[in-house]
């Protein structure tokens, strides 16, 4: 029992250099620079096909137009939502409608474009990447709404039950987020789709690893116990590993098929 604290110090230097280990495989495996390690980040949620996509000059961007504003949307709604604390309620059911509103809107656009992907097939409407940069964007909004509270539920062993989207006033600003996102989308200004780009992939890294960080918490029975966010470090960087290890996975063998870090061809 005496070297008890000993071993746990030991087991959590050895993860720690475990997970180090797979940062430099991935970071020596995926393409160079920043737009390419972002690149990889995308290649491993988004079909990239460069007809679906915003571009950056030449290049398409990591994420295609209705992955990039899910992604960006989810990031304004974390930020819009995590100002108010740690509240863990769901939204109050007057805004279930408007809210599931954004999924329908991205489930019909996202059906309508990718049937579009058969020959002769006329559709509701056609699509463009502006409109699934906006459904995108909606049900990135939602993300967050659902997330977040199971979050803070798992986490704080004190937290507000009050929903962060409480009112009509907080979802209106909560869509100002979401159309601030798609007018700088549209922008096609390099040095707002630079940044742009990158926030992009690391929020799809974040919410992976926030996901793994909350099974994490409730495999070794942690969950309901943090008071800040020193107490939640290291499973959430064991999450941080998960989602590293996936992107690895589904890169690799994505590229193993394909033979190219590019997406889709049409």
């Amino acid at each position: 029992m005496r070297n008890s604290p000993r071993l746990k110090t030991a087991a959590k230097l050895l993860l720690i250099a475990a997970i180090l280990a797979l940062l430099v495989l991935w970071l020596r495996f995926t393409p160079p620079g920043l737009l390419g390690k972002a690149d990889a980040v995308g290649y491993a949620v988004c079909h990239r096909i460069d007809l679906r996509s915003f571009h950056l000059g030449s290049r398409p961007l990591p994420l295609c137009a209705r992955c990039s504003g899910m992604y960006l949307g989810a990031l304004a709604s974390a930020i819009y939502q995590l100002r108010k604390g740690r509240r863990g309620g769901l939204p109050p059911r007057k805004l279930w409608l408007p809210l599931g509103l954004l999924g329908l809107a991205f489930a019909v656009d996202g059906t309508n474009s990718y049937l579009h992907f058969f020959p002769g097939f006329q559709g509701l409407y056609e699509p463009n990447n502006t409109l699934r940069l906006i459904s995108g964007t909606g049900l990135g909004l939602l993300i967050p709404t659902l997330l977040l509270p199971a979050f803070h539920q798992t986490a704080w062993a004190e937290l507000d039950p009050r929903p962060a989207l409480d009112s009509w006033r907080s979802l209106a600003g909560l869509l100002l987020a979401g159309a601030g996102v798609v007018l700088l989308m549209l922008s096609g200004n390099p040095l707002i789709l630079y940044p742009l780009a990158l926030l992009s992939s690391a929020t799809v890294l974040a919410i992976l690893s926030t996901c793994y960080g909350l099974l994490v918490l409730i495999v070794v029975r942690g969950d309901g116990q943090a008071r800040s966010l020193r107490d939640l470090w290291l499973p959430l960087v064991v999450g941080f590993a998960i989602a590293l290890l996936q992107t690895f996975a589904i890169d690799w063998l994505r590229l193993t098929f394909t033979g190219t870090w590019n997406g889709f061809k049409l």
